[in-house]
């Protein structure tokens, strides 16, 4: 494959940087996620800083946003409103710093100011004399659009600010700020709206069939640049203050006054801002946040990090686009760019073969990514997925990562499609597919190496049997000292068998066969799944152990039996009398009564949600998803992955999707909240 040069490589992110930009700032539309494109943009910042000599005037890394729209008067601002450059880790947070003690005057002790960095649209409001005259978005940085009748209709942005002296909450937090009453006072912030008024927007659109809302940031700015301050006034914006801004700077003499200040004239700012002195109590408040952030009413991708004394900051002036005294240190993406090295097949433990992307090393959502999946030949020839394409690749919580789609603007020619393979990568058997319209080819060899140790593993794993200490290498430890074969052959090693093992020592040997010992007599539910049936997830298996009660009734059953339970359909159950009906399978189970292990029978779960089903859509503040499963079930309920006519509840949470919602609606279910969830728990 032929390797671009760093100038055609940089003139290709370029292109595709100011195409992003442009779509998302001038004509308020998103064509990739801004987490994508700001990994696009460190790289382009990389490649300039090795390469100086490629910085060109017109370079995205050297201006701030796009031209103001049209529609609305155009005003210059009194002062740049800059950009801030990112950090993406303790190194170049520690790098940051390092850079300004230097420049600093030699007297300068350190002391920075934290805040929560607000995903919304940058604006400047101009109150004269106390009272407010003007709103400009940020614009190209220099000019800006005139939006003060939009943002008059805000109710958490005063059309007069608040005089402490004469107001009846008065606390006192700062002696006088009378001085900010009088002539021009500039206030900085961000125009957002919180998550959960941008899920009720979305619920109350999907009732009435209309499209829903990308996410909260967009939607903000888009009403903005509303020309009708009506329509405005119907959705629930909010600002928050970030600078305050005199022409005599030295009224603000650090960035904490000037928090305090603004909270004391009636604005809103952030109150967990706090001061630093170290870039270790930097790291420790962004690791506390990172944490927490899911308690904030708006979404967050990081922090801003600024030197506190606003003399200093102007001393150090600024560089390009950005000041050198302020970065913004971001959060680990869940979308990022890299390069697909290879593409190759990875065999399942159903003998499902999927594509699997060899990629060049990203961190995407905290861990470091080299290979995403690309689920199978039909989604990749849809995508049109390349060896050598540059990709966006997403990953959410514990979500396996997944490419999202190339960047053909990137692609130079070298790039090679991919094509499928005719046989098993593992054992060589030809690949099939059981049915006709299939989309995913399968390796049919029940004995094929990766099947079976895949088997094992997913029969040791949480949701399973949760055998502590058989994770994926000693799963392959033990296979290959031909200690095991299947399942069964776990509760026949012995501690002396796992010494001979190198990746144990007589503690540890001990552990495991202990662990193993006392799975002998697990929870049918549990056992059920362990067994591995293609389409029996977590709750297939609860269903079935209430219905059947027993293994040896499950074993017997017939597709008439298993169309009498609950959420069973013809697929699932016809994969289900197929399993049992596999001699080889039949030989397992028999295996697992001779080793002595016996699933306790199972007992019909009653409880206040008996005979309810929910779907949980969105994220939950109190709780994740699959611990909202656990309870449901605990208290006698069905959770279940996808809405259907069978579906009871919706509980929605923060960041919908369209697709629930809408089959709710179309489906009549109800639709609640988080807290009527709780208080229903």
């Amino acid at each position: 494959m032929s390797e671009q040069s760093p100038s055609e490589r940089a003139e290709k992110l370029r292109e595709l940087i100011n195409d992003y930009r442009y779509n998302y700032h001038v004509l308020n539309k998103s064509i990739m996620s801004e987490a994508a494109a700001d990994s696009l943009k460190h790289e382009l910042t990389q490649i300039e800083e090795e390469h100086p000599e490629l910085i060109t005037p017109d370079s995205p890394t050297q201006r701030v946003a796009g031209a103001p729209l049209p529609g609305f008067k155009q005003i210059r601002h009194s002062s740049r409103m800059l950009s801030l450059n990112d950090v993406f880790n303790e190194q170049e947070l520690e790098a940051w710093a390092v850079r300004v003690a230097k420049l600093a005057p030699p007297n300068w002790i350190p002391e920075y100011f934290m805040d929560i960095k607000m995903d919304g649209l940058a604006a400047a409001l101009v109150y004269k004399d106390g009272v407010l005259t003007q709103a400009v978005t940020r614009g190209d940085g220099f000019v800006g659009e005139d939006v003060t009748a939009n943002i008059r209709t805000i109710e958490s942005v005063p059309l007069r600010l608040r005089d402490p002296h004469t107001a009846s909450n008065h606390e006192g937090e700062i002696a006088d700020v009378s001085k900010f009453l009088k002539g021009r006072t500039e206030i900085r912030g961000e125009v957002i709206m919180y998550k959960e008024q941008f899920a009720r927007l979305n619920q109350e659109r999907a009732k009435q069939g209309l499209p829903l809302f990308a996410n909260p940031r967009n939607l903000a700015a888009g009403t903005i640049r509303q020309l009708d301050p009506r329509l405005v006034a119907e959705r629930p914006l909010q600002f928050h203050a970030y600078d305050l801004i005199r022409d005599n700077p030295a009224e603000v003499p650090t960035n904490d006054f000037a928090y305090k200040a603004l909270r004391e004239l009636g604005i809103i700012a952030n109150p967990v801002a706090k001061l630093a002195r170290t870039t270790k109590e930097i790291i420790e408040f962004a690791n506390e946040w990172e944490e927490k952030r899911k308690d904030l009413p708006f979404n967050t991708d990081g922090l801003v990090v600024k030197v506190n004394d606003r003399h200093i900051f102007a001393v150090l002036g600024v560089v390009g686009k950005a000041p050198r005294a302020a970065v913004a240190y971001k959060y680990p993406a869940e979308q990022s760019t890299t390069r697909v090295k290879d593409i190759f097949v990875s065999i399942g433990r159903t003998g499902a073969a999927t594509p699997v992307a060899m990629l060049e090393p990203v961190v995407v959502a905290g861990s470091t990514v080299q290979m995403a999946t690309l689920h199978n030949e039909s989604e990749v020839q849809r995508k049109d997925i390349r060896i050598g394409d540059t990709v966006i690749v997403q990953k959410a919580g514990d979500i396996i990562p997944e490419v999202v789609e190339p960047l053909v603007k990137l692609r130079d020619g070298s790039e090679k499609p991919f094509i499928m393979p005719t046989h098993c990568p593992e054992c060589g058997t030809k690949l099939v597919k059981a049915k006709a319209g299939e989309a995913v080819w399968r390796c049919p060899n029940e004995q094929c190496p990766s099947r079976t140790w895949k088997r094992i593993q997913h029969f040791a794993s949480k949701p399973a049997l949760d055998i502590e200490g058989l994770g994926e290498k000693n799963v392959i430890a033990l296979l290959n000292a031909n200690l095991v074969k299947d399942p069964a052959d776990l509760y026949t090693i012995t501690k002396e068998d796992v010494l001979k093992l190198e990746r144990f020592a007589d503690i540890s040997a001990g552990k495991l066969v202990e662990a193993i010992a006392a799975k002998r007599h697990p929870e049918l539910p549990r056992f059920i799944y362990g067994l591995g049936i293609r389409h029996v997830g977590v709750q297939t298996a609860i269903d079935l152990a209430g219905h059947f009660h027993s293994l040896d009734n499950l074993a017997k059953t017939t597709i008439e039996d298993l169309s009498e339970v609950e959420g069973i359909g013809e697929v699932v159950a016809e994969a289900i009398v197929e399993w049992f009906e596999e001699p080889l399978n039949k030989l397992l189970i028999q295996k697992f009564k001779e080793v002595g292990v016996r699933p306790k029978e199972a007992e019909e779960i009653r409880g206040p949600l008996s005979g309810k089903s929910f779907v949980v859509t969105g994220s939950l503040e109190s709780m994740s998803r699959e611990a909202a499963g656990e309870r449901i079930r605990s208290l006698g309920g069905t959770f279940q992955s996808s809405v259907g006519k069978s579906t009871d509840f919706l509980v929605v949470g923060a960041n919908t999707g369209a697709s629930k919602l809408t089959k709710a609606d179309k489906f009549g279910i109800k639709q609640i909240n988080e807290q009527e969830f709780l208080g229903m728990l």
